[in-house]
């Protein structure tokens, strides 16, 4: 009669010691971790970048350099995919914008105090 844990020894799946029975859809070698792809990233900064011109350009202006420079592979080095490029270029503009916005309206010459 078997006693705990020895029963694991004629299936090595149990207990964690091999991967998952079914492989991770992007285990293919190409990328390792998880998370979105750079061309995806790079479409996600600048929808960020155009939409932050019209709504909430001091979250979405620092969210599309982000995403822009992940895309980029966080280096300035190599060929840069224009989105990212575009993304980090209007991100930093429109952050620039939306600062420039709020020390404008927190001053004190609009005579509320």
């Amino acid at each position: 009669m078997a006693g705990f844990g020895n029963g694991t020894r004629r299936y090595p799946r149990s207990r964690g010691r091999m991967g998952s029975r079914w492989g991770s859809p992007r285990s293919s070698g190409v990328e390792t971790g998880g998370g979105p792809d750079r061309a995806t990233l790079g479409i996600v900064g600048l929808v960020c970048a155009v939409a932050g011109f019209f709504a909430l350009g001091i979250v979405l202006g620092p969210a599309a350099i982000v995403c822009g420079w992940l895309a980029m592979g966080r280096s300035w080095a190599g060929s840069r995919p224009v989105p990212a490029l575009v993304a980090v270029a209007l991100g930093a503009i429109d952050t620039l914008l939306a600062l420039i916005w709020l020390a404008g309206a927190s001053g004190t010459g609009n005579g509320l105090l």
